[in-house]
């Protein structure tokens, strides 16, 4: 939980002042008058002034959000001398590009930490089809148990991530899959094209965890023996006397054939006392372990702080990495950004006409579970993350929403076309619209925050 909250706020004051400082700068580069420049809200933890203007730099009690505040007549008075450096004043073509600003830094903030990713090396899995449920979506396309997917909508991938932005993406589009894949691990070797139909499926489909379980198909997934490897210090393994090298052979009488068995049979009993025969040296015996309960996005499940024992190199075969030169980089990079704003629009878009669960809305919970997995997984991992968060962040404000970025660009739109400035009634009217959408909007995530943690 610490790592988690360390990474999110991390992450969060992160993105915010990249965010706000993209305002910062393009106000400064027009010679607008920056009062102040905070990461965070709230009461003023810590601040200097500094520059020519005596700008003031906080850092503020709530690590949430931050701002720029602009010298503007509309909220405080304003010099004649200083009238003309005022936000207000300015034509409606700079109050745009300021406000436009903040986004788009963290789009470009989002090219750059995914070049910086494929430039590291992106590991994965190949995309290799496990098992398929026969009379489902997959199977009717004629997807087989052992393909790999070599391209989705056209565009060739190498691991399951870049398979599933891929699927998602197709499913937004129309409802149509569209996957080339070979019959082995050898891309080519038998290749065939294959449309999965999806369509009025994607409320389903896009609900968290349905995806592949929807269309029908897993991807493949190493399946060990059932041989136990590192155990966790003082962990219920531990404590029952299991050790490294055990072969776990049934488990209140249920056989265990694999390491999956073993795993789905644990999580089954959290909180219980499990009677577990194993094999060590040759002999059998038997050892009541009790299963510690814990909870997960799936709800309440059993765990036991063990974990398997791999050969070297076992599954090497299966693994995949992306690792391009710098210029190759980024290229991929800005193509990958624009693929997940996109996708970032088609969901919000599906999600208010229905066609999109509301269940994939997230709140500060799940983002700060997800910033602390991928810090643990690695750089390329939390690149990832931090990429698809600046992405979301940068996509959310340019949307027509008053308190939003977009909204305030929208307001600036009218000016230029009625001639002169919003009546004040109607600027609070859209004020109030906007916060009420965004409380909505909250109110959505943190239920399913806590929907997710209550199982």
């Amino acid at each position: 939980m610490l790592n988690s909250l360390l990474a999110f706020i991390a992450a969060i004051a992160l993105l915010v002042a990249i965010h706000e400082f993209g305002h910062y700068s393009v106000a400064r580069l027009f010679g607008v008058k920056v009062l102040r420049y905070s990461i965070g809200f709230g009461q003023v933890l810590w601040s200097r002034r500094a520059g020519a203007d005596q700008t003031e730099y906080c850092l503020s009690a709530i690590p949430l959000g931050g701002y720029v505040k602009l010298l503007d007549e509309r909220d405080c008075a304003v010099s004649f001398a200083e009238r003309g450096r005022a936000f207000n004043r300015q034509s409606g073509a700079v109050r745009m590009a300021i406000l436009f600003a903040g986004p788009a830094f963290n789009l470009v903030f989002a090219v750059l930490a995914y070049t910086l990713m494929f430039m590291h090396g992106v590991p994965g899995i190949k995309p290799v089809v496990g098992t398929v449920e026969p009379g489902s979506i997959a199977a009717n396309a004629g997807l087989r148990e052992g393909d790999t997917i070599v391209s989705v909508g056209g565009q060739h991938v190498l691991t399951w991530e870049s398979a599933t932005l891929g699927i998602l993406d197709e499913l937004l589009a129309n409802g149509t899959i569209r996957l080339d894949v070979s019959a082995g691990s050898a891309a080519g070797s038998g290749s065939r094209q294959l449309l999965l139909q999806a369509a009025g499926h994607e409320s389903e489909l896009t609900e968290p965890g349905r995806l592949f379980a929807g269309l029908g198909f897993k991807p493949w997934a190493p399946v060990p023996d059932a041989v136990i490897g590192e155990l966790v210090a003082d962990g219920p393994a531990e404590r029952a006397g299991l050790k490294s090298g055990d072969r776990v052979l049934a488990v209140d009488g249920i056989a265990v054939d694999n390491w999956a068995d073993w795993v789905e049979l644990v999580r089954a009993r959290p909180g219980q006392l499990a009677d577990v025969r194993l094999s060590r040296g040759g002999e059998e015996l038997d050892l009541p372990v009790e299963i510690e309960a814990v909870d997960s996005d799936a709800g309440r499940i059993g765990r036991i702080g063990a974990a398997v024992l791999l050969s070297p190199g076992q599954f090497d075969n299966m693994r995949a990495e992306e690792r391009l030169a710098p210029v190759e980089a980024l290229q991929r990079a800005t193509v990958r950004t624009w693929e997940m704003s996109v996708l970032t629009l088609r969901m919000i878009w599906r999600m208010l006409v229905g066609d999109v669960s509301v269940k994939n809305i997230s709140g500060p919970i799940n983002i700060a579970q997800y910033a602390g997995y991928s810090a643990s997984i690695g750089l390329s991992a939390f690149l990832s993350f931090l990429a698809v968060v600046s992405i979301s962040l940068g996509v959310l404000n340019l949307l027509p929403v008053p308190m939003l970025d977009g909204g305030q660009i929208v307001y600036t739109l009218a000016e230029q076309l009625k001639g002169s400035p919003l009546s004040e009634r109607a600027q609070m009217i859209g004020q109030q619209v906007g916060l009420g959408l965004l409380l909505l909007l909250m109110s959505f995530a943190f239920y399913n925050d806590i929907s997710r943690l209550l199982g």
